[in-house]
């Protein structure tokens, strides 16, 4: 299995390289894609008409558990969906992500500094490895080796207007990077623009635990990777969602509490009219929500399969481990995700 993704990835490498170096020079003898892989740039999980869609891949454990149900949760892991989730936080925490997804390995890394009469703070950043491949001629005689780099930075500012009010925005440059080494000067190029988030969460009766969450993601300036000509609109959603604790109305002094979500995402340019639809839930257990277990289901319309994900958290103090695995199977291959990581500290 592990060859097999190898294979792919290197692939899906080549097929990013060669439709988007130049026509001229020597780009015309590098090799072909195998037969057996799609034809496209798609780096994360949208339409080929849009660009910098390794910015639509998920990013921490607890949302991936939860099928991406997040547009209406209060959460540390905010800063990648909707950022007026971190508006509720009530201490300052770092948290580490990884995730190998089957275009590459992800890294992320998030500080969030929280102050519960203001609001919180939040500096991101994401890198997405792609790997290199080696470029050769028509005789097999390697010419260099291309790598690809995607990168996002992300200030996040959310405050809480009210017991039943939260909102939060998001600034993010957006780069994506091809390097060469070796006899391919032409090869190298980058691309970078910038991004907003604009996000909402809204508790319609505070006796009720019932939350609605809305944003607009990815929302910015064409990304111009060759000329404008060529630029690439962002991969801009809308997300609606809500989210419903079952026990905290009927068992509020017990240390147990069940969420359950549903998202519909939707996009925001070209064509409309297949949502994707998450759904996700969360159990927690302990004092302090000690235990989490999660569970969520994605029906993706055209980008990918239904497939359900799968996840668990413990938390220890200051201390906090996430881990979880999406069972969904995307465009550009048949290989699911593997397992996603999340490590967090609390200050």
């Amino acid at each position: 299995m592990k060859r097999r993704v190898q294979r792919e990835r290197s692939g899906l490498m080549l097929i990013v390289i060669l439709l988007t170096l130049p026509v001229h020079g020597w780009a015309q003898e590098a090799p072909h894609p195998p037969e057996s892989l799609p034809m496209t740039t798609e780096v994360g999980e949208g339409p080929a008409d849009e660009g910098a869609l390794f910015l639509l891949l998920p990013v921490g454990a607890q949302a991936v558990g939860v099928g991406r149900a997040m547009t209406a949760r209060s959460t540390q892991e905010a800063a990648f969906w909707n950022p007026a989730g971190l508006g509720g936080l009530a201490s300052t925490r770092v948290l580490v992500y990884r995730g190998d997804h089957l275009v590459g390995d992800a890294t992320a890394v998030s500080a969030l500094i929280a102050r519960p009469a203001l609001g919180t703070l939040g500096l991101s950043y994401q890198l997405l490895d792609v790997g290199s491949q080696d470029l050769t001629d028509g005789q097999g005689n390697v010419m260099g080796s291309v790598s690809v780099r995607s990168h996002q930075a992300i200030l996040s500012v959310a405050t809480r207007l009210s017991a039943q009010i939260d909102l939060g925005a998001n600034i993010k440059y957006v780069r994506f990077g091809l390097s060469c080494r070796g006899q391919c000067p032409e090869a190298s190029m980058a691309a970078s623009t910038f991004a907003v988030d604009l996000g909402g969460q809204f508790i319609p009766v505070r006796s009720v635990p019932l939350r609605f969450g809305a944003m607009v993601a990815h929302l910015g300036p064409r990304l111009q990777v060759v000329n404008a000509e060529r630029a690439d609109p962002l991969p801009t959603r809308v997300r609606v969602s809500v989210a419903y604790d079952l026990l905290e109305q009927f068992l509020p002094d017990e240390d147990l509490g069940f969420s359950i979500m549903v998202e519909m995402e939707e996009r925001w340019n070209g064509d409309r009219g297949d949502p994707s639809l998450y759904m996700g839930s969360e159990l927690r257990v302990g004092e302090d929500d000690r235990v989490f277990l999660r569970g969520g289901y994605i029906l993706g319309g055209t980008t990918q399969t239904d497939a359900a994900a799968l996840g668990f958290g413990v938390r220890y103090e200051r201390f906090e481990l996430g881990m979880a695995r999406s069972l969904a199977r995307t465009n550009l291959a048949a290989a699911s995700e593997p397992v996603h990581v999340t490590l967090g500290i609390s200050f």
